[in-house]
């Protein structure tokens, strides 16, 4: 990725959670290669999903007014401080909570697995961040996240993007997550892009078994920046064919009573940035 020297790390490698925690500390996003997540599991849960964003009683299943997880339409969210809403639907499941019909036999096991390998990114950072920085948390990254109910995984559809659209109008404007990592496998198709440090915006690979993981805003504050939260954004798409894109993002959050810094619990935190970007 030119100068964003974004590492591809083997899951297996002996010194992959130095290589995580370097790349992480370097641009707020890290490559991981060779881990239990099959592109056959990738791909079976794509024509799931896809299967079930072509259903006509989709609304059936919107997310009901108090509650964060069922299905959220068209133009459902915006990025903090945009004008648009972005040009995408999805859904967002939790551990806890009931997904549709024709989708639980595929989806559990997806989501219990990568939610297993955040736990483990989350502890090569504890093993390979400098004793300053894991001295300064509350309880360790693992710790945070141990009997958490708010870890989301969010399947998104991006549709072909309509053809009167207006100026500033994309699939997902510039943002950085809220929460301490996500975890992202491979998009059915490219249009992802990260911003380096001195503004430049790249291209994140779109390569067939990488899961790409970046670090959030919660995971920033707790370390007091030594881990950015990168801008990203889903560019609309351009000399390539107008069609769906999927992308099935896991976020991973801490328990909500677990302390971010001296002023604001990971709940406290979650609240405001839910408001500020239209889901709440």
């Amino acid at each position: 990725m030119s100068d964003f020297n974004v590492l591809a790390i083997s899951y297996s490698d002996p010194q992959a959670g130095q290589k995580f925690a370097k790349s992480l500390h370097e641009t707020g996003f890290a490559i991981l290669k060779d881990h239990p997540v099959t592109e056959d599991k990738i791909g079976r849960m794509y024509d799931t999903w896809k299967t079930f964003f072509a259903r006509d009683d989709k609304p059936d299943f919107a997310v009901r007014t108090g509650e964060v997880h069922g299905y959220y339409g068209f133009k459902s969210e915006n990025a903090k401080g945009a004008s648009h809403k972005d040009l995408k639907e999805f859904y967002h499941i939790y551990e806890d909570r009931p997904v549709p019909d024709g989708v639980e036999g595929e989806t559990r096991p997806f989501q219990s697995e990568m939610i297993g390998i955040g736990k483990t990114l989350l502890g090569w950072l504890d093993e390979n961040s400098p004793d300053d920085i894991t001295g300064q948390l509350s309880q360790s990254l693992a710790e945070m996240v141990d009997g958490s109910n708010d870890n989301l995984l969010r399947v998104l559809h991006y549709p072909p993007v309509p053809e009167d659209i207006v100026p500033g109008e994309v699939r997902a404007a510039e943002h950085e997550d809220i929460n301490l990592i996500t975890l992202l496998v491979t998009g059915s198709e490219p249009g992802l892009q990260a911003k380096d440090k001195h503004g430049n915006w790249h291209d994140v690979p779109c390569q067939a078994g990488y899961i790409t993981i970046n670090s959030g805003d919660m995971l920033s504050k707790a370390t007091k920046g030594y881990y950015p939260s990168t801008p990203h954004k889903v560019v609309n798409p351009e000399g390539q064919e107008n069609r769906s894109r999927y992308s099935m993002p896991l976020f991973v959050h801490p328990r909500p009573e677990v302390q971010l810094d001296e002023h604001q619990t990971a709940g406290e935190y979650l609240d405001e940035r839910l408001r500020e970007i239209g889901l709440k």
